[in-house]
Order: C-alpha cells, then structure tokens, then sequence
C-alpha cells in the first residue's frame, strides 16, 4: 500500500555475471529504463563494475555480502545475510561442544568471497584459543580438492575447516576427507545439496560438519518469533517447484523483499532514499533470524549491514538441525580489532578495497581506481 494505493510488485531480471560490460549495461537499463526500486543480488565480483553508477544514481542496493560495503556506498545495504560475519557463531560452538577437537587446517579460495571469510575464521579461531596448524589459499579455479586435502591433512588436524569454498569446491573437498579417512569434525560456511554429500560420504560422517544455514522447516523456526513470513510454508512451496535446489540464498531474497515491502510502507513511498531512511530508523529492525541492528562502521566505515542472531547447523540423523543460535553482534564487540587485524592482513580492509574499486569517470563508465598505494597493485 502507497500512498492509500495498492502497488503491484514486479520482479524483472538481468543476469551479472556476463561480463563486467553487460553487467554495466544491466544496470543502467534497471535504472534508466525499467525505473526499478531496489535492485537484489548476490554481490562480490562480478557485481562490482555497477556499483559506481548505480550509487550515483543513488539506487537502493541490497547485497548478500558485506564486504561489499564502504563509505563510497551509502546506498548499499546487506540487510538478509552478514557473510562471512555470522561464521564465528559455528567456531565458538565448536569450541564449547567439541572442545577436544584443537587443531585447526584451514583452506580459502582468493577471491572477495573466500578471503574475507578467511580473515573470519582466522579471528574468531584465535579468539577461542585454536591452534591454526595449516592454511591453503587457492585460486577460484582450482579443481585439485584432493590434494588440498591431503596437504591439510598432514599436520594431523582434529578440524578442517572449508571457509566459504564454493559449493561444488565444498562437496569435492568433503568427499575427499572422507576417502583419505579423516575422523574429525568439518566447520564451512555452507553444505548446499548436504542429501547428496551424506550419500557420497556416509551419516555418521556428516554428523560431524558444523555450518550456517538452515532447512526453513526447522522446529526452531516455528517457534521464534523472526521477520520471515511463513518460513515452512515457503520451504515447502520452494521445493515444491525447485526439487533439489535449495540451498543457503533461496531464502534470502524473499527475505529482503519483505524488509523492503514493510519500509515501503512506513514511509509512504517507493522512492530508495526515503525507504532506506525507514529501514533504517532508530537503527534496529528485525531481520530474518529475530532483533537485529545496522552495523559496520567499525570494519566497513558504514553502518549498513544488519547484524544480529545467526543459526549454528548440524547434520542430525540425515537432516539439517539448528544446534542453537549464536550472537555475531556480542562477539563483533569482544572481537572487533582482531577481525579488523585479520582482514587488513589479508588486504580486505574497506580502505584497502576502496583504493582498488573501480571509480566512475565523467562518461558514466567506471575505470580503474590508481592501485600503486595497494601493496597489492604488484
């Protein structure tokens, strides 16, 4: 309802991951032609070359990934998923639930997914006293899962830990512990499809893998009172019409929408300023997991990610189950400087990032930002 109007919502698509030049052009077609009002995606990469318009344009941006996030993008908000944030809620579970599994290899792709997640599993390791005995970092296009494996197994880890590995990444390295026999506990961002990894490993195995995403017909669910609509009734719908596709974003899109629908209507107007300001009043909204706040001024240099409660997920007789939710927003304020610590070693610092941006030039194209501050540039 708009201004005592019921609006029709119509959803249109454009894919991202052409080239940086199509996704230009996607962009500018979403705002200049279709006139859309909040424009969802993945973010990361491939999203990257649209920012600089789009934030000219002042268009209303959400993104699943706050690393995403800096000053220069006021616009932008992360109010569904706080990737790679929430992963500290399975080590500290871990540390508690598991506390003789010690020793830690860890292995990271290098790219704006992967390092940022490393940088997170790397402070939030520390902070729970775990010895870190190997790290591998990989280029996107590795395939070798098996020799990665093998090289974290060599210094006898209690846990391996995938980070944020691609999902065909995460199943190969999951299927590659279990054929080299590894017996400890596996802590990843995600286990998308986890059915075909418990039938290309065994249960029992998977009973030890730890992650952060939940089936949406989990008896937790039910009965927490979270700003999701329906979530059963529209995991069952989702599976219904996508068999086997379920995996850690189906939900969250549907989960933007719905913040974005209720700030539509608080503020009378579809207009993006207007309903970022209402989303944003008082500086806490529910998000899908309960009471949550924007955050991200003390690692992004922007208040714009909403960060609260995360789910902690085991494989519990062949079934994803919450093991309990974790607080991100409590250790954010017990660990703050060492995440920033982490993430600046590995050049993922938000000033870091905003040097090697691309920045929009008078045609309304983006170019290369000047690298030659970056230590990285080399």
């Amino acid at each position: 309802m708009v201004a005592g109007k019921r609006q029709r919502v119509e959803i249109v698509a454009h894919d991202s991951a052409l080239s940086p030049e199509a996704t230009q052009e996607a962009a500018r077609d979403m705002v200049e032609n279709l006139r859309v009002k909040l424009i969802l995606t993945l973010g990361g990469d491939s999203f990257a070359p649209a920012l600089p318009y789009l934030m000219e344009r002042r268009a209303l941006v959400a993104t699943l990934l706050p690393s995403d996030l800096s000053p220069d993008t006021p616009y932008l908000i992360a109010p569904a998923e706080v990737h790679p944030l929430f992963n500290v809620t399975g080590v500290e579970w871990l540390a508690r639930n598991r506390p003789a599994a010690r020793r830690v290899a860890l292995c990271s792709q290098t790219d704006s997914l992967g390092l940022p997640s490393l940088a997170v599993y790397r402070a939030a390791f520390e902070a729970t006293g775990h010895q870190m005995v190997r790290e591998i970092r990989y280029t996107p296009d590795t395939l070798d899962a098996a020799g990665i494996v093998a090289a974290m197994l060599a210094d006898a880890p209690d846990v391996l830990c995938w980070c944020s590995s691609a999902p065909p990444m995460m199943h190969a390295l999951t299927e590659a512990a279990h054929a080299q026999g590894f017996e400890g506990e596996i802590l990843a961002c995600t286990a998308d499809d986890y059915p075909r990894m418990i039938a290309r490993t065994n249960a029992e195995f998977m009973a030890r893998y730890t992650y952060q995403f939940p089936d949406f017909d989990d008896p937790k669910l039910a009965d927490t009172a979270f700003f999701f609509r329906r979530p059963k009734a529209f995991f069952e719908a989702y599976n219904e019409r996508f068999p086997g596709e379920w995996s850690a974003v189906s939900w969250e899109y549907a989960s933007i929408l719905d913040l974005w629908h209720n700030a539509v209507e608080i503020a009378d107007t579809t207009e993006p300023v207007s309903v970022l300001a209402a989303m944003k009043r008082g500086q806490e909204m529910p998000h899908a997991f309960g009471p949550a706040r924007w955050w991200g001024e003390e690692i992004y240099g922007i208040d714009n990610a909403l960060v609260g409660d995360w789910p902690v997920v085991r494989v519990v007789e062949g079934r994803a189950r919450i093991a309990e939710f974790g607080s991100v927003l409590g250790w954010l304020e017990r660990n703050g400087a060492r995440l920033a610590h982490h993430l600046e070693e590995l050049g993922q610092g938000w000033q870091q990032r905003l040097v090697a941006r691309p920045a929009l030039g008078r045609s309304g194209v983006s170019r290369p930002a000047s690298t030659a501050s970056d230590p990285r540039s080399a």
